[in-house]
């Protein structure tokens, strides 16, 4: 007698929800960058105006070069230079159609979308994957110190260099094609993060030729070149180096970008970045690790902050390349970026990272609005001023760890002149002071003094004007008389947010 057979069961996985297919149909869709690249430039238009430094001076300048080619002031020129100028050019073009404001906008908007997708296209050619995870560290880096110091022309540079070494991550023949033109483009922003790409192109490009075994003699043998380099710097160049290197080598620095708060904010990111590396090295991968590529350029990069001078005088210049390492750690913090992005991260990770980045922008957004409070007050003070005056600035928070001296510049657009202008005499950007004339001093040494409250007035600087506090705290501008110095008053711009 037959038995029946027992009916055949099959097990078919369930139907996926409808948010999740919605989720990945989105993730593999254009528009998903476009509605990202909107979230991403968000601070770039939440306040009055975008607070960054050396922003103010550079679209002041833009300004002043707009007067000098409508020949409205004589005694200032308009140089020719082949680097340290691609933003400048794109202030300048834009101020011609769009005014001051959105000339700001504009271009920064553009310089963090270049830095962002180019260190988001360079970790994905590190890691083979998509690194959405790794996106939220990547702004943080973005709208840190190098952004808030307004060094926008090396910001640039930096972006577009992250392009290119993405596409010299699998080295070809076209690929190579394509990096020279961006490498190009970048240098006329920075040369700075041109000769880093550079040496970590060739890098990437020898150790592909290494078994992972023997790269080590390419690793100490690229420290012993950076020793070299620094021997060669020390005996052609004036140079400062500072044991303080070592805090910028890590990248994780960027986060500190106003006051003291931050350092929380910079705890939580390297306690992320460590939980993600340990991630990386589980199930016996640590040696696959160490001895991988990415992993080298972040410790020979880290090494370069660390051993090369942070200061620079390069000859031709009147003025020094400052602050090597405090830009330097913004590529080794994308580095780490770019390998961590490997890493598995579970759910609890990818939202620690998010709280850090909400925390890091909620307190942006808090200490912009008080330094856009400051600069609208001094707005204010200055238009009821005459037009055509010479000023300058008095006010400081040394609890930052930027200065406030620029914020000048920009209120002065249209209307004053900021006669402690740094750029013109540098001679590291297109507006150049070459003699004693009505608008700047020809002098860097006179400008930093006039920017801490030091610098002894002189009959030839007569009319000048200066913004201060008085004892209650209200905003003031004071007529300077000649043999006084100007001097500096210092206040607590941020209040306590904590």
């Amino acid at each position: 007698m037959r038995s029946k057979a027992k009916p055949r069961v099959t097990h078919q996985a369930p139907a996926p929800q409808a948010e999740y297919s919605a989720l990945a149909a989105l993730k593999r869709s254009r528009w998903l960058y476009a509605l990202v690249s909107l979230l991403l430039v968000a601070p770039c238009y939440w306040q009055s105006h975008i607070q960054a430094g050396d922003l103010s001076s550079h679209i002041y300048n833009a300004w002043l070069a707009q007067s000098i080619e409508g020949g409205r002031i004589l005694g200032l020129r308009i140089a020719a230079q082949s680097t340290n100028v691609l933003f400048d050019l794109m202030l300048y073009g834009l101020l011609n159609v769009v005014g001051p404001d959105w000339a700001q906008r504009i271009s920064v908007s553009l310089a963090v979308l270049i830095f962002i997708w180019g260190a988001f296209a360079f970790a994905r050619a590190v890691s083979g994957r998509v690194p959405w995870q790794i996106l939220p560290c990547i702004a943080i880096l973005a709208y840190g110190w190098v952004f808030r110091m307004g060094f926008f022309n090396f910001y640039l540079s930096m972006g577009l260099c992250l392009w290119a070494l993405a596409l010299l991550w699998e080295p070809s023949g076209r690929h190579i094609a394509a990096a020279l033109p961006i490498l190009a483009v970048a240098y006329l922003a920075h040369a700075l993060p041109v000769a880093w790409v550079a040496g970590l192109a060739v890098y990437n490009g020898i150790a592909r030729r290494f078994p992972a075994n023997q790269r080590a003699y390419l690793f100490f043998g690229s420290i012993a070149a950076v020793v070299a380099l620094r021997v060669a710097i020390a005996a052609k160049m004036q140079s400062v180096w500072s044991a303080n290197q070592i805090v910028m080598t890590t990248g994780a620095d960027q986060v500190w970008v106003f006051d003291s708060k931050y350092y929380a904010v910079m705890v939580a990111l390297l306690f992320v970045w460590v939980v993600l590396f340990l991630n990386l090295t589980r199930g016996g991968a640590a040696r696959q690790v160490f001895t991988g590529v990415p992993f080298q350029l972040c410790i020979v990069s880290a090494a370069a902050i660390l051993i090369l001078p942070n200061t620079i005088l390069i000859p031709g210049y009147k003025h020094t390349l400052g602050f090597v390492a405090e830009r330097m750690s913004l590529g080794v913090g994308i580095c780490i970026c770019a390998l961590l992005a490997g890493a598995g991260a579970r759910s609890f990770e990818r939202g620690a990272i998010v709280a850090v980045a909400a925390v890091f922008f909620a307190f942006l957004y808090h200490d912009e609005r008080a330094i856009n409070a400051l600069e609208d007050r001094m707005e204010r003070m200055l238009a009821a001023l005459p037009p055509g005056q010479r000023v300058i600035s008095a006010i400081d928070d040394e609890s930052l760890r930027i200065n406030l001296a620029h914020v000048i510049d920009r209120a002065c657009i249209g209307h004053c002149y900021s006669y402690a202008n740094y750029e013109p005499s540098t001679a590291q950007f297109r507006v150049r002071a070459d003699a004693p004339n009505p608008y700047v001093t020809p002098l860097y040494a006179d400008s930093w003094l006039m920017q801490v409250g030091s610098y002894v007035v002189k009959d030839r600087d007569l009319p000048l004007y200066q913004v201060d506090l008085d004892a209650s705290g209200q905003m003031v501008v004071k007529s300077l008389r000649a043999g006084e110095a100007c001097g500096s008053t210092k206040w607590n711009v941020l209040g306590n947010l904590l």
